[in-house]
């Protein structure tokens, strides 16, 4: 056998692997596994959030502190608090 047809056949069986066992834990537990963050119950639970979701929160905290600091002459030209 040529090293090129037992890398292809290792390469099948692996995927079938991984097949079998995607397979059996949908069976199992009766759902997919939940991977992703926001849905993930014991990732939110534990605080964990997606790069998105932070960045939205902390966009909406900038603009919260950019409002409440007004335009620079309404600060007196120092505005240290809204400053990131």
């Amino acid at each position: 056998m040529s090293t090129t047809l037992i890398v292809i056949l290792i390469a099948i069986v692996l995927v079938a692997f991984f097949v079998l066992g995607m397979s059996l834990t949908l069976m199992i537990k009766g759902h997919n596994i939940d991977s992703e963050i926001s849905e993930n119950k014991h990732m939110r639970e534990r605080g964990i959030k997606c790069a998105v979701q932070e960045t939205h929160e902390l966009d909406a905290e900038m603009a919260g502190k950019k409002a409440a600091c007004g335009d620079v002459t309404s600060c007196g030209g120092n505005c240290s608090s809204c400053a990131s």
